[in-house]
């Protein structure tokens, strides 16, 4: 049966169905308002398209449509349980799923692997019915049992109920963009990784870094500058295990996602770590170092803080 619509899903999205439309439909592109939309370079008319005196042929036409309609996509992922195992501990028993989480509509080389128990599910819930009760008030959470909860059938069954919850919580915008559905996926990797970076474990921070980072960023489109700490804490573990070219090349996607952001507490830290890395480099560092030497004129209060000083502070 299939699930109704969900208050603030995209247009023209259906929700996923006991026979096996979810993963469809979560594979479907669609064109959605979490980007901007970018302005196509050259042949351009008033309305930023092809003009009508353009010299493009049918084919070069189509092709550039094609094209836009590509750039145009936001991103959609697709959320699969692929597994479930069972953890006993001293005291205490439990379930741990294995979600993997790709990007459709092309070939995903960067696919997440984390794992989550129930309570991580319960403790999201919890907390979007803080600020989401209307959006998600149809939303179907998988109803904790009293007894079988590790028998075979019943882990399948709440294998399949909770991957459904998550297609169905990232169809409604306001909720996929949230700080609470973000963090399910990637706080607990993150804090494990800030937590090697201030044992001065860089080479096992990187490990968890280049695995969460690509979630990261495909989760927060619509605000490229949140994955600037974690690019930052990157900078830092390489440049400590003397890697400057791995470290400078952190740093270079951090300051592309701080275009425009003088003011965000990284952006005058990160360039005076690039200005020597840039040095070491034999790369151009006068530009870098210009723009530093502006920044601490019109923002006095940034100076004095080092990378790794902010670096070491994230996620306490």
């Amino acid at each position: 049966m299939a699930s109704p619509e969900q208050p603030g899903q995209d247009p023209g999205w259906t929700g996923p169905t006991a026979q096996g439309t979810a993963r469809a439909e979560q594979d479907a592109a669609a064109t959605g308002p979490d980007l901007p939309r970018p302005r196509p370079e050259g042949h351009l008319g008033a309305h930023g398209g092809p003009s009508s005196n353009s010299s493009m042929t049918t084919r070069e036409l189509q092709d550039y449509w094609q094209n836009e309609k590509c750039r145009w996509k936001r991103v959609k992922l697709l959320f699969e349980i692929a597994s479930a195992r069972i953890e006993e501990r001293k005291i205490s028993k439990f379930v741990m799923y294995q979600i993997v989480v790709v990007q459709t509509g092309s070939f995903d080389s960067s696919k997440a692997v984390l794992e989550r128990r129930y309570s991580d599910f319960e403790r999201l819930q919890k907390a979007l019915l803080k600020t989401f009760r209307e959006e998600i008030e149809d939303v179907v959470f998988p109803r904790k049992r009293l007894v079988g909860n590790f028998t075979e059938e019943a882990i399948c069954e709440r294998r399949l109920a909770l991957e459904e919850y998550l297609g169905l919580l990232y169809a409604i915008r306001c909720v996929r963009r949230s700080s609470q559905f973000v963090d399910f996926l990637t706080r607990p990797e993150l804090s494990e990784a800030f937590g090697c970076l201030r044992a001065g474990q860089y080479a096992r921070a990187l490990d968890v870094l280049v695995r969460v980072v690509p979630l990261q960023e495909k989760l927060t489109a619509h605000c490229p500058a949140a994955v600037v700490p974690a690019l930052c804490a990157m900078l830092v573990c390489h440049r400590d295990l003397e890697r400057p070219a791995e470290a400078f090349s952190a740093g270079e996607r951090a300051l592309q996602r701080l275009q425009a952001r003088e003011g965000h507490r990284y952006y005058a830290p990160l360039l005076d770590a690039m200005v020597s890395l840039a040095y070491v480099l034999g790369r151009d560092f006068v530009s870098l170092q210009e723009r530093l030497e502006d920044t601490q004129l019109r923002r006095p209060s940034h100076c004095g803080v080092t990378l790794k000083e902010l670096a070491v502070r994230e996620y306490l």
